[in-house]
């Protein structure tokens, strides 16, 4: 099974949440075929905007949104 992963971030309300604040500013950084291509990108993008509280980047394993009855191997 392919286990695809989006990395995106942006502005939060809080910065304890992962509630954006303007999901029309979303910073949709890609999509790729396994974690740690994933982990790379979101570093990368985090260490950017380490100094802005308000920025979160994160990583949605969307395989487990796509087939949520697979179990994890």
């Amino acid at each position: 099974m392919q286990k695809l992963h989006l990395v995106m971030g942006g502005r939060v309300k809080d910065p304890r949440t992962l509630e954006f604040a303007d999901l029309n500013e979303l910073d949709l950084v890609g999509v790729y075929p396994d974690y740690a291509s994933a982990e790379d990108a979101w570093r990368s993008s985090a260490q950017r905007t380490v100094d802005d509280a308000e920025m979160k980047y994160v990583i949605v394993h969307l395989h487990r949104l796509l087939q949520p009855d697979q179990p994890e191997a």
